[in-house]
This record gives C-alpha cells, structure tokens and sequence, in this order.
C-alpha cells in the first residue's frame, strides 16, 4: 500500500516501549512504539554505541522521519564513545526524510551542539526536543512495502512517477525510475526478501532509498545487453545519481540514492 506518511510526535503519557536488552549489561535502549523517542540509559563506552547505532538505525529504518534520542540517563565515559551520534546522523543525512536529535539536559540552550555529543542538534529537555520536532516542517514521504517478484520494479517506477508529479519534479521522473528499477531488481534477483521503497524531496533535490533484509552488500557485476529491462547494474544508478550509497543495518541494508535536477540540466545541455 502506497501513501503519505507524515510522522507525528503523539504525546507521551502512557509509552509503550520494546527494550533492547544490552549486549554488555551496562547500556539500555527503549524504544517508544508510539513516537518519535529511542531513550539511552546507562553507560556510553565503545562496547554500546555499537549496540547504540545498530538501535536508532533500525528506527531510522522502520519509521519515516526525525529520531529523538533520549540521552537524560545516559553516561559518557569514555571519549571514542562519543562520536556515535554524530556518525548516525551522517549516515542518514540522505536518506529520505531522515534525521537524528538529542535530548540532552547538558546543553546550555535549544538546539544547541555544545555537548559532549557534539554534532547532532540537542535541547536540555525531551518537550523541548519534541516542540521542536514537531515546529519543523516535513516534506511528504511516500513509501511502499514490496516483495521480491517481477512485479516490484514496476510498482515502484509508479511510486516515484507519483512522488515527481506531486511535488513538482518532472525532470527527475525518469532518472528516478531508472535508479529505482535497478535497486529493486537488485533486491528480487539477489536479496529475494521483502522490501520497502522511500523516496521524498529535499530542498530541490529527491532522496530514494529501498531497505531489504540481506546482508549481502550490492555489487557492480558487468553491464547486461541492452535489449533486457533491468538488470543493468549498479553503473546505472551511478550515472543517473549525483550521490548513492549503501547503508548496514542490523537486519539486512538501505541502498538510497540523490538526484539533482541541475544535473539532468547539465546531461540536456
């Protein structure tokens, strides 16, 4: 089923959390089913901020739009520990409608980066964090859930021939539909999982993602002829895509991609 999806950040009176037990005993992570929350408690050392990234990535993954992460009853002892939050929100900056903010009681004022997990905007409080979230305003997303089967290229190519059409960006349709046609194919011919097709804009560019459950990472394998639909490798992607990449999550990958509309300018120039 395809649609808009715009996250809300429903108020939090009665949360209903999945707990991810800590792979070291020392480092909790709960997330909020019914919001936009991940909370951290424990000890931030080396040892969890792997479980700590596998966490909010996961997150990032099952659900479009911003994370806050909760850091109140999280600890930092450790300086290498530190950087996880900001690798994280590197990682997703292009992704569709993907983003990652902090909680966090040590920053002197809303929005600000000046903590010991510096890089990543935080406010002192989680109303705060989440006003904030809520007062930015969100781009549609539109996702669909596939499964591996011929038929998934071309759900898809309808997917984004709607997304363009609907938020004014005719000449990326086709650059798109090529893009999304190889990622896809690539998941029905070597994942065969599930998969679920993202894709919004940004600023004036379109971000498209597809999230499978294989851990096996895509690979440039030679060009296919011609004359066969799809198929045709990674090249293609590349060609089309000002910038793309693969993404490891805890069960399986995100293959996203960026398009620009200067660049299908430029190819037309």
């Amino acid at each position: 089923m395809t649609g808009i999806d715009r996250p809300d950040t429903p108020h939090l009176d009665v949360p209903r959390t999945d707990a991810v037990p800590p792979t070291d005993g020392r480092c909790r992570v709960e997330v909020d089913e019914s919001s936009a929350v991940v909370r951290l408690t424990g000890v931030l050392d080396p040892a969890a901020a792997e479980t700590i990234r596998d966490a909010l990535l996961a997150r990032l993954c099952d659900r479009p739009g911003p994370v806050v992460a909760d850091v109140t009853g999280l600890r930092v002892d450790e300086p290498p520990g530190r950087g996880v939050f900001a690798q994280i929100r590197r990682e997703v900056a292009d992704w569709p409608a993907a983003d990652l903010l902090l909680c966090d009681p040590a920053v002197s004022g809303p929005g600000r980066a000046d903590t010991a997990l510096a890089g990543v905007p935080a406010w002192p409080t989680l109303d705060g964090a989440l006003a904030a979230l809520a007062a930015t305003p969100l781009a549609a997303v539109l996702t669909v859930e596939l499964t591996p089967t011929v038929e998934a290229a071309r759900q898809a190519r309808e997917l984004v021939a709607t997304g363009c059409r609907r938020w004014g960006m005719p000449t990326l349709t086709e650059p798109a539909q090529i893009a999304v046609t190889e990622m896809v194919n690539n998941v029905v011919a070597h994942a065969r999982t599930l998969m679920s097709v993202r894709l919004a804009p940004q600023d004036s560019t379109l971000q498209l993602a597809v999230r499978d459950h294989s851990a096996h990472r895509p690979a440039f394998a030679g060009l296919s002829p011609p004359t066969r639909a799809g198929g045709r490798g990674l090249l293609l992607i590349d060609t089309v895509a000002r910038r793309w990449g693969t993404s490891m999550v805890p069960d399986g990958k995100v293959v996203w991609c960026v398009l620009h509309p200067d660049d299908e300018a430029d190819a037309l120039g």
